[in-house]
């Protein structure tokens, strides 16, 4: 493979949802939704490009972009759960458009932002310098802000203003922790600083950099881009902004963006292990994977929204990645990746489901949703086999994923991933409870009268279900056999730990 073709495989996910982005300004809306579902495949086919060339040949650095196992996993995670939101997108901006809630200018707008946006989270997983990463992340934040207030109510207005200034303040400390970082790198003994941001370049130089400054620059960026992720304490803008955005929009943010956040806290933690030794984040992460737990257990059991319900699932689901990250080594490490593509193809099918259901009962109370089961049984069909699947219930990846994350910590070196792991499966035994018995509440029982009555058509829109359904079957074949990934997902977590 010729240098030039590698350097085209390279920008491709960014140019491709760029270029679409800007051919949505102008095209109709059914020719935008053919061009989303084309800019999904081909990430998702470049990003197997890349993978397969990395695992054979290692990493590529090209135009300041960096193509690692990590970031060609990351990619084919986005170009994954994309695929899944712009299949089920077009029958729910119709449905929108149809019942006068949504414009057509403001659905095209929609298409250039979500594009936009992903060719940020692109950038973001392909930047070499960590700075370049920074202005990525904080552009998803502006680009989603404008999904997240779309709707223009009193709800979707506040959502979007509490979604900027909870990140933009993440944000703000991970810009200090940088600049910090780079004091650090800046005064490493001669012969090992000078590497500015480039992350290659700070984990060769982190024996060399100051511990005490260090510290305080890891603290900041764990706060930080964790924030983005959902994690405890900077969560409180998930719920919120998961619920007032579009379904597709959700699917996106809660299935991709967490976790290219997530990414991030994984970079740093490789440099933050080689400078102070992996005790230091270990506790970080685990800190903030228990309380990230507890509060989604606790605000799950009262919970009176389903999107919301589905928004603190991620948190949870975001801690279980901070407790597979803090346990450390190769398998746990390999374990949080794959929760990550699981996660992510698997809530992407709930938010769909979600909307849907939104469209047709016009509430997204539980207490006024019953009988899907009876009036809609595909849409509750799949809705509640990705809820039992979020649950971690086999043959999804998720019950692989987090079998393989409890046995590391029980296996760990020390204690306090052991009691870490125990107190997470009291807590996620909680949210499993509080999870089903909403869920169960709105698929079983007679359908009410009024509000939550769904008098549509039985059958989805063909592309909705083909959406849920391809996105179902995905994480259920991942949860028998990561197949060709298994290879990727096994140099990815080298790249994170150093092993052999």
């Amino acid at each position: 493979m010729t240098t030039p073709t590698l350097a085209a495989l390279a920008i491709a996910p960014i140019a491709v949802p760029a270029l679409t982005a800007a051919g949505c300004a102008v095209a109709g809306r059914r020719t935008a939704a053919a061009a989303g579902i084309g800019c999904a495949a081909a990430v998702l086919a470049v990003a197997a490009g890349l993978g397969a060339h990395v695992v054979a040949g290692g990493p590529v650095e090209v135009a300041g972009l960096r193509v690692d196992a990590l970031s060609a996993f990351m990619l084919v995670v986005i170009g994954a759960v994309a695929m899944v939101a712009a299949i089920a997108a077009p029958a729910h901006v119709a449905a929108e458009v149809d019942a006068g809630r949504l414009a057509p200018s403001t659905a095209r707008r929609q298409g250039v932002l979500v594009h936009a946006f992903l060719a940020a989270m692109a950038i973001a997983v392909l930047a070499a310098d960590l700075g370049v990463l920074w202005v990525a992340v904080e552009a998803t934040t502006i680009v989603t802000a404008f999904l997240v207030g779309q709707g223009r109510t009193r709800g979707a207005v506040e959502a979007a203003w509490k979604y900027v200034v909870i990140c933009s303040t993440g944000i703000a400390l991970a810009l200090l922790g940088l600049v910090l970082l780079n004091h650090a790198a800046a005064h490493a003994p001669p012969g090992t600083g000078g590497h500015g941001l480039d992350w290659a370049g700070l984990v060769t130089a982190a024996p060399g950099l100051d511990p005490g400054v260090t510290r305080i620059a890891v603290v900041l960026l764990v706060l930080g881009f964790g924030a983005k992720a959902g994690l405890a304490p900077l969560h409180a803008w998930l719920p919120d902004a998961h619920s007032q955005a579009p379904a597709p929009v959700s699917a996106l943010m809660s299935g991709v963006l967490l976790a290219v956040s997530f990414s991030a806290i994984l970079r740093v933690k490789v440099i933050a292990d080689a400078a102070l030794g992996p005790g230091f984040v270990r506790a970080l992460l685990l800190g903030a994977a228990l309380v990230s737990l507890a509060v989604a257990a606790s605000l799950l059991l009262a919970q009176r929204d389903y999107k919301r319900m589905l928004a603190y699932s991620s948190i949870e689901h975001m801690g279980l990645l901070a407790l597979g990250a803090g346990i450390g080594g190769a398998a746990a490490t390999a374990a949080v990746l794959l929760h990550v593509l699981g996660h992510g193809l698997v809530k992407s099918v709930a938010f769909v489901g979600a909307g849907r259901i939104a469209q047709l009962t016009g509430t997204s109370r539980i207490d006024r949703v019953r009988g899907l089961v009876a009036t809609q049984p595909g849409l509750a069909a799949a809705t509640g086999l990705a809820v039992l699947a979020l649950l971690g219930l086999p043959p999804f990846s998720l019950f692989a994923s987090e079998f393989a994350i409890v046995r590391a910590g029980l296996a760990g070196d020390g204690p306090a991933a052991g009691w870490a792991v125990v107190v997470a499966l009291g807590l996620v035994v909680v949210i499993g409870a509080a999870m089903l018995r909403h869920t169960g509440r709105m698929l079983l029982g007679p359908a009410p009268d009024g509000p939550g009555a769904a008098a549509a058509p039985r059958r989805l829109p063909r592309s909705t279900a083909v959406a849920m359904a391809a996105g179902l079957l995905a994480a259920a074949v991942l949860g028998v056999t990561a197949g060709p990934l298994a290879e990727l997902i096994t140099h990815a977590a080298r790249t994170l730990t150093g092993a052999p």
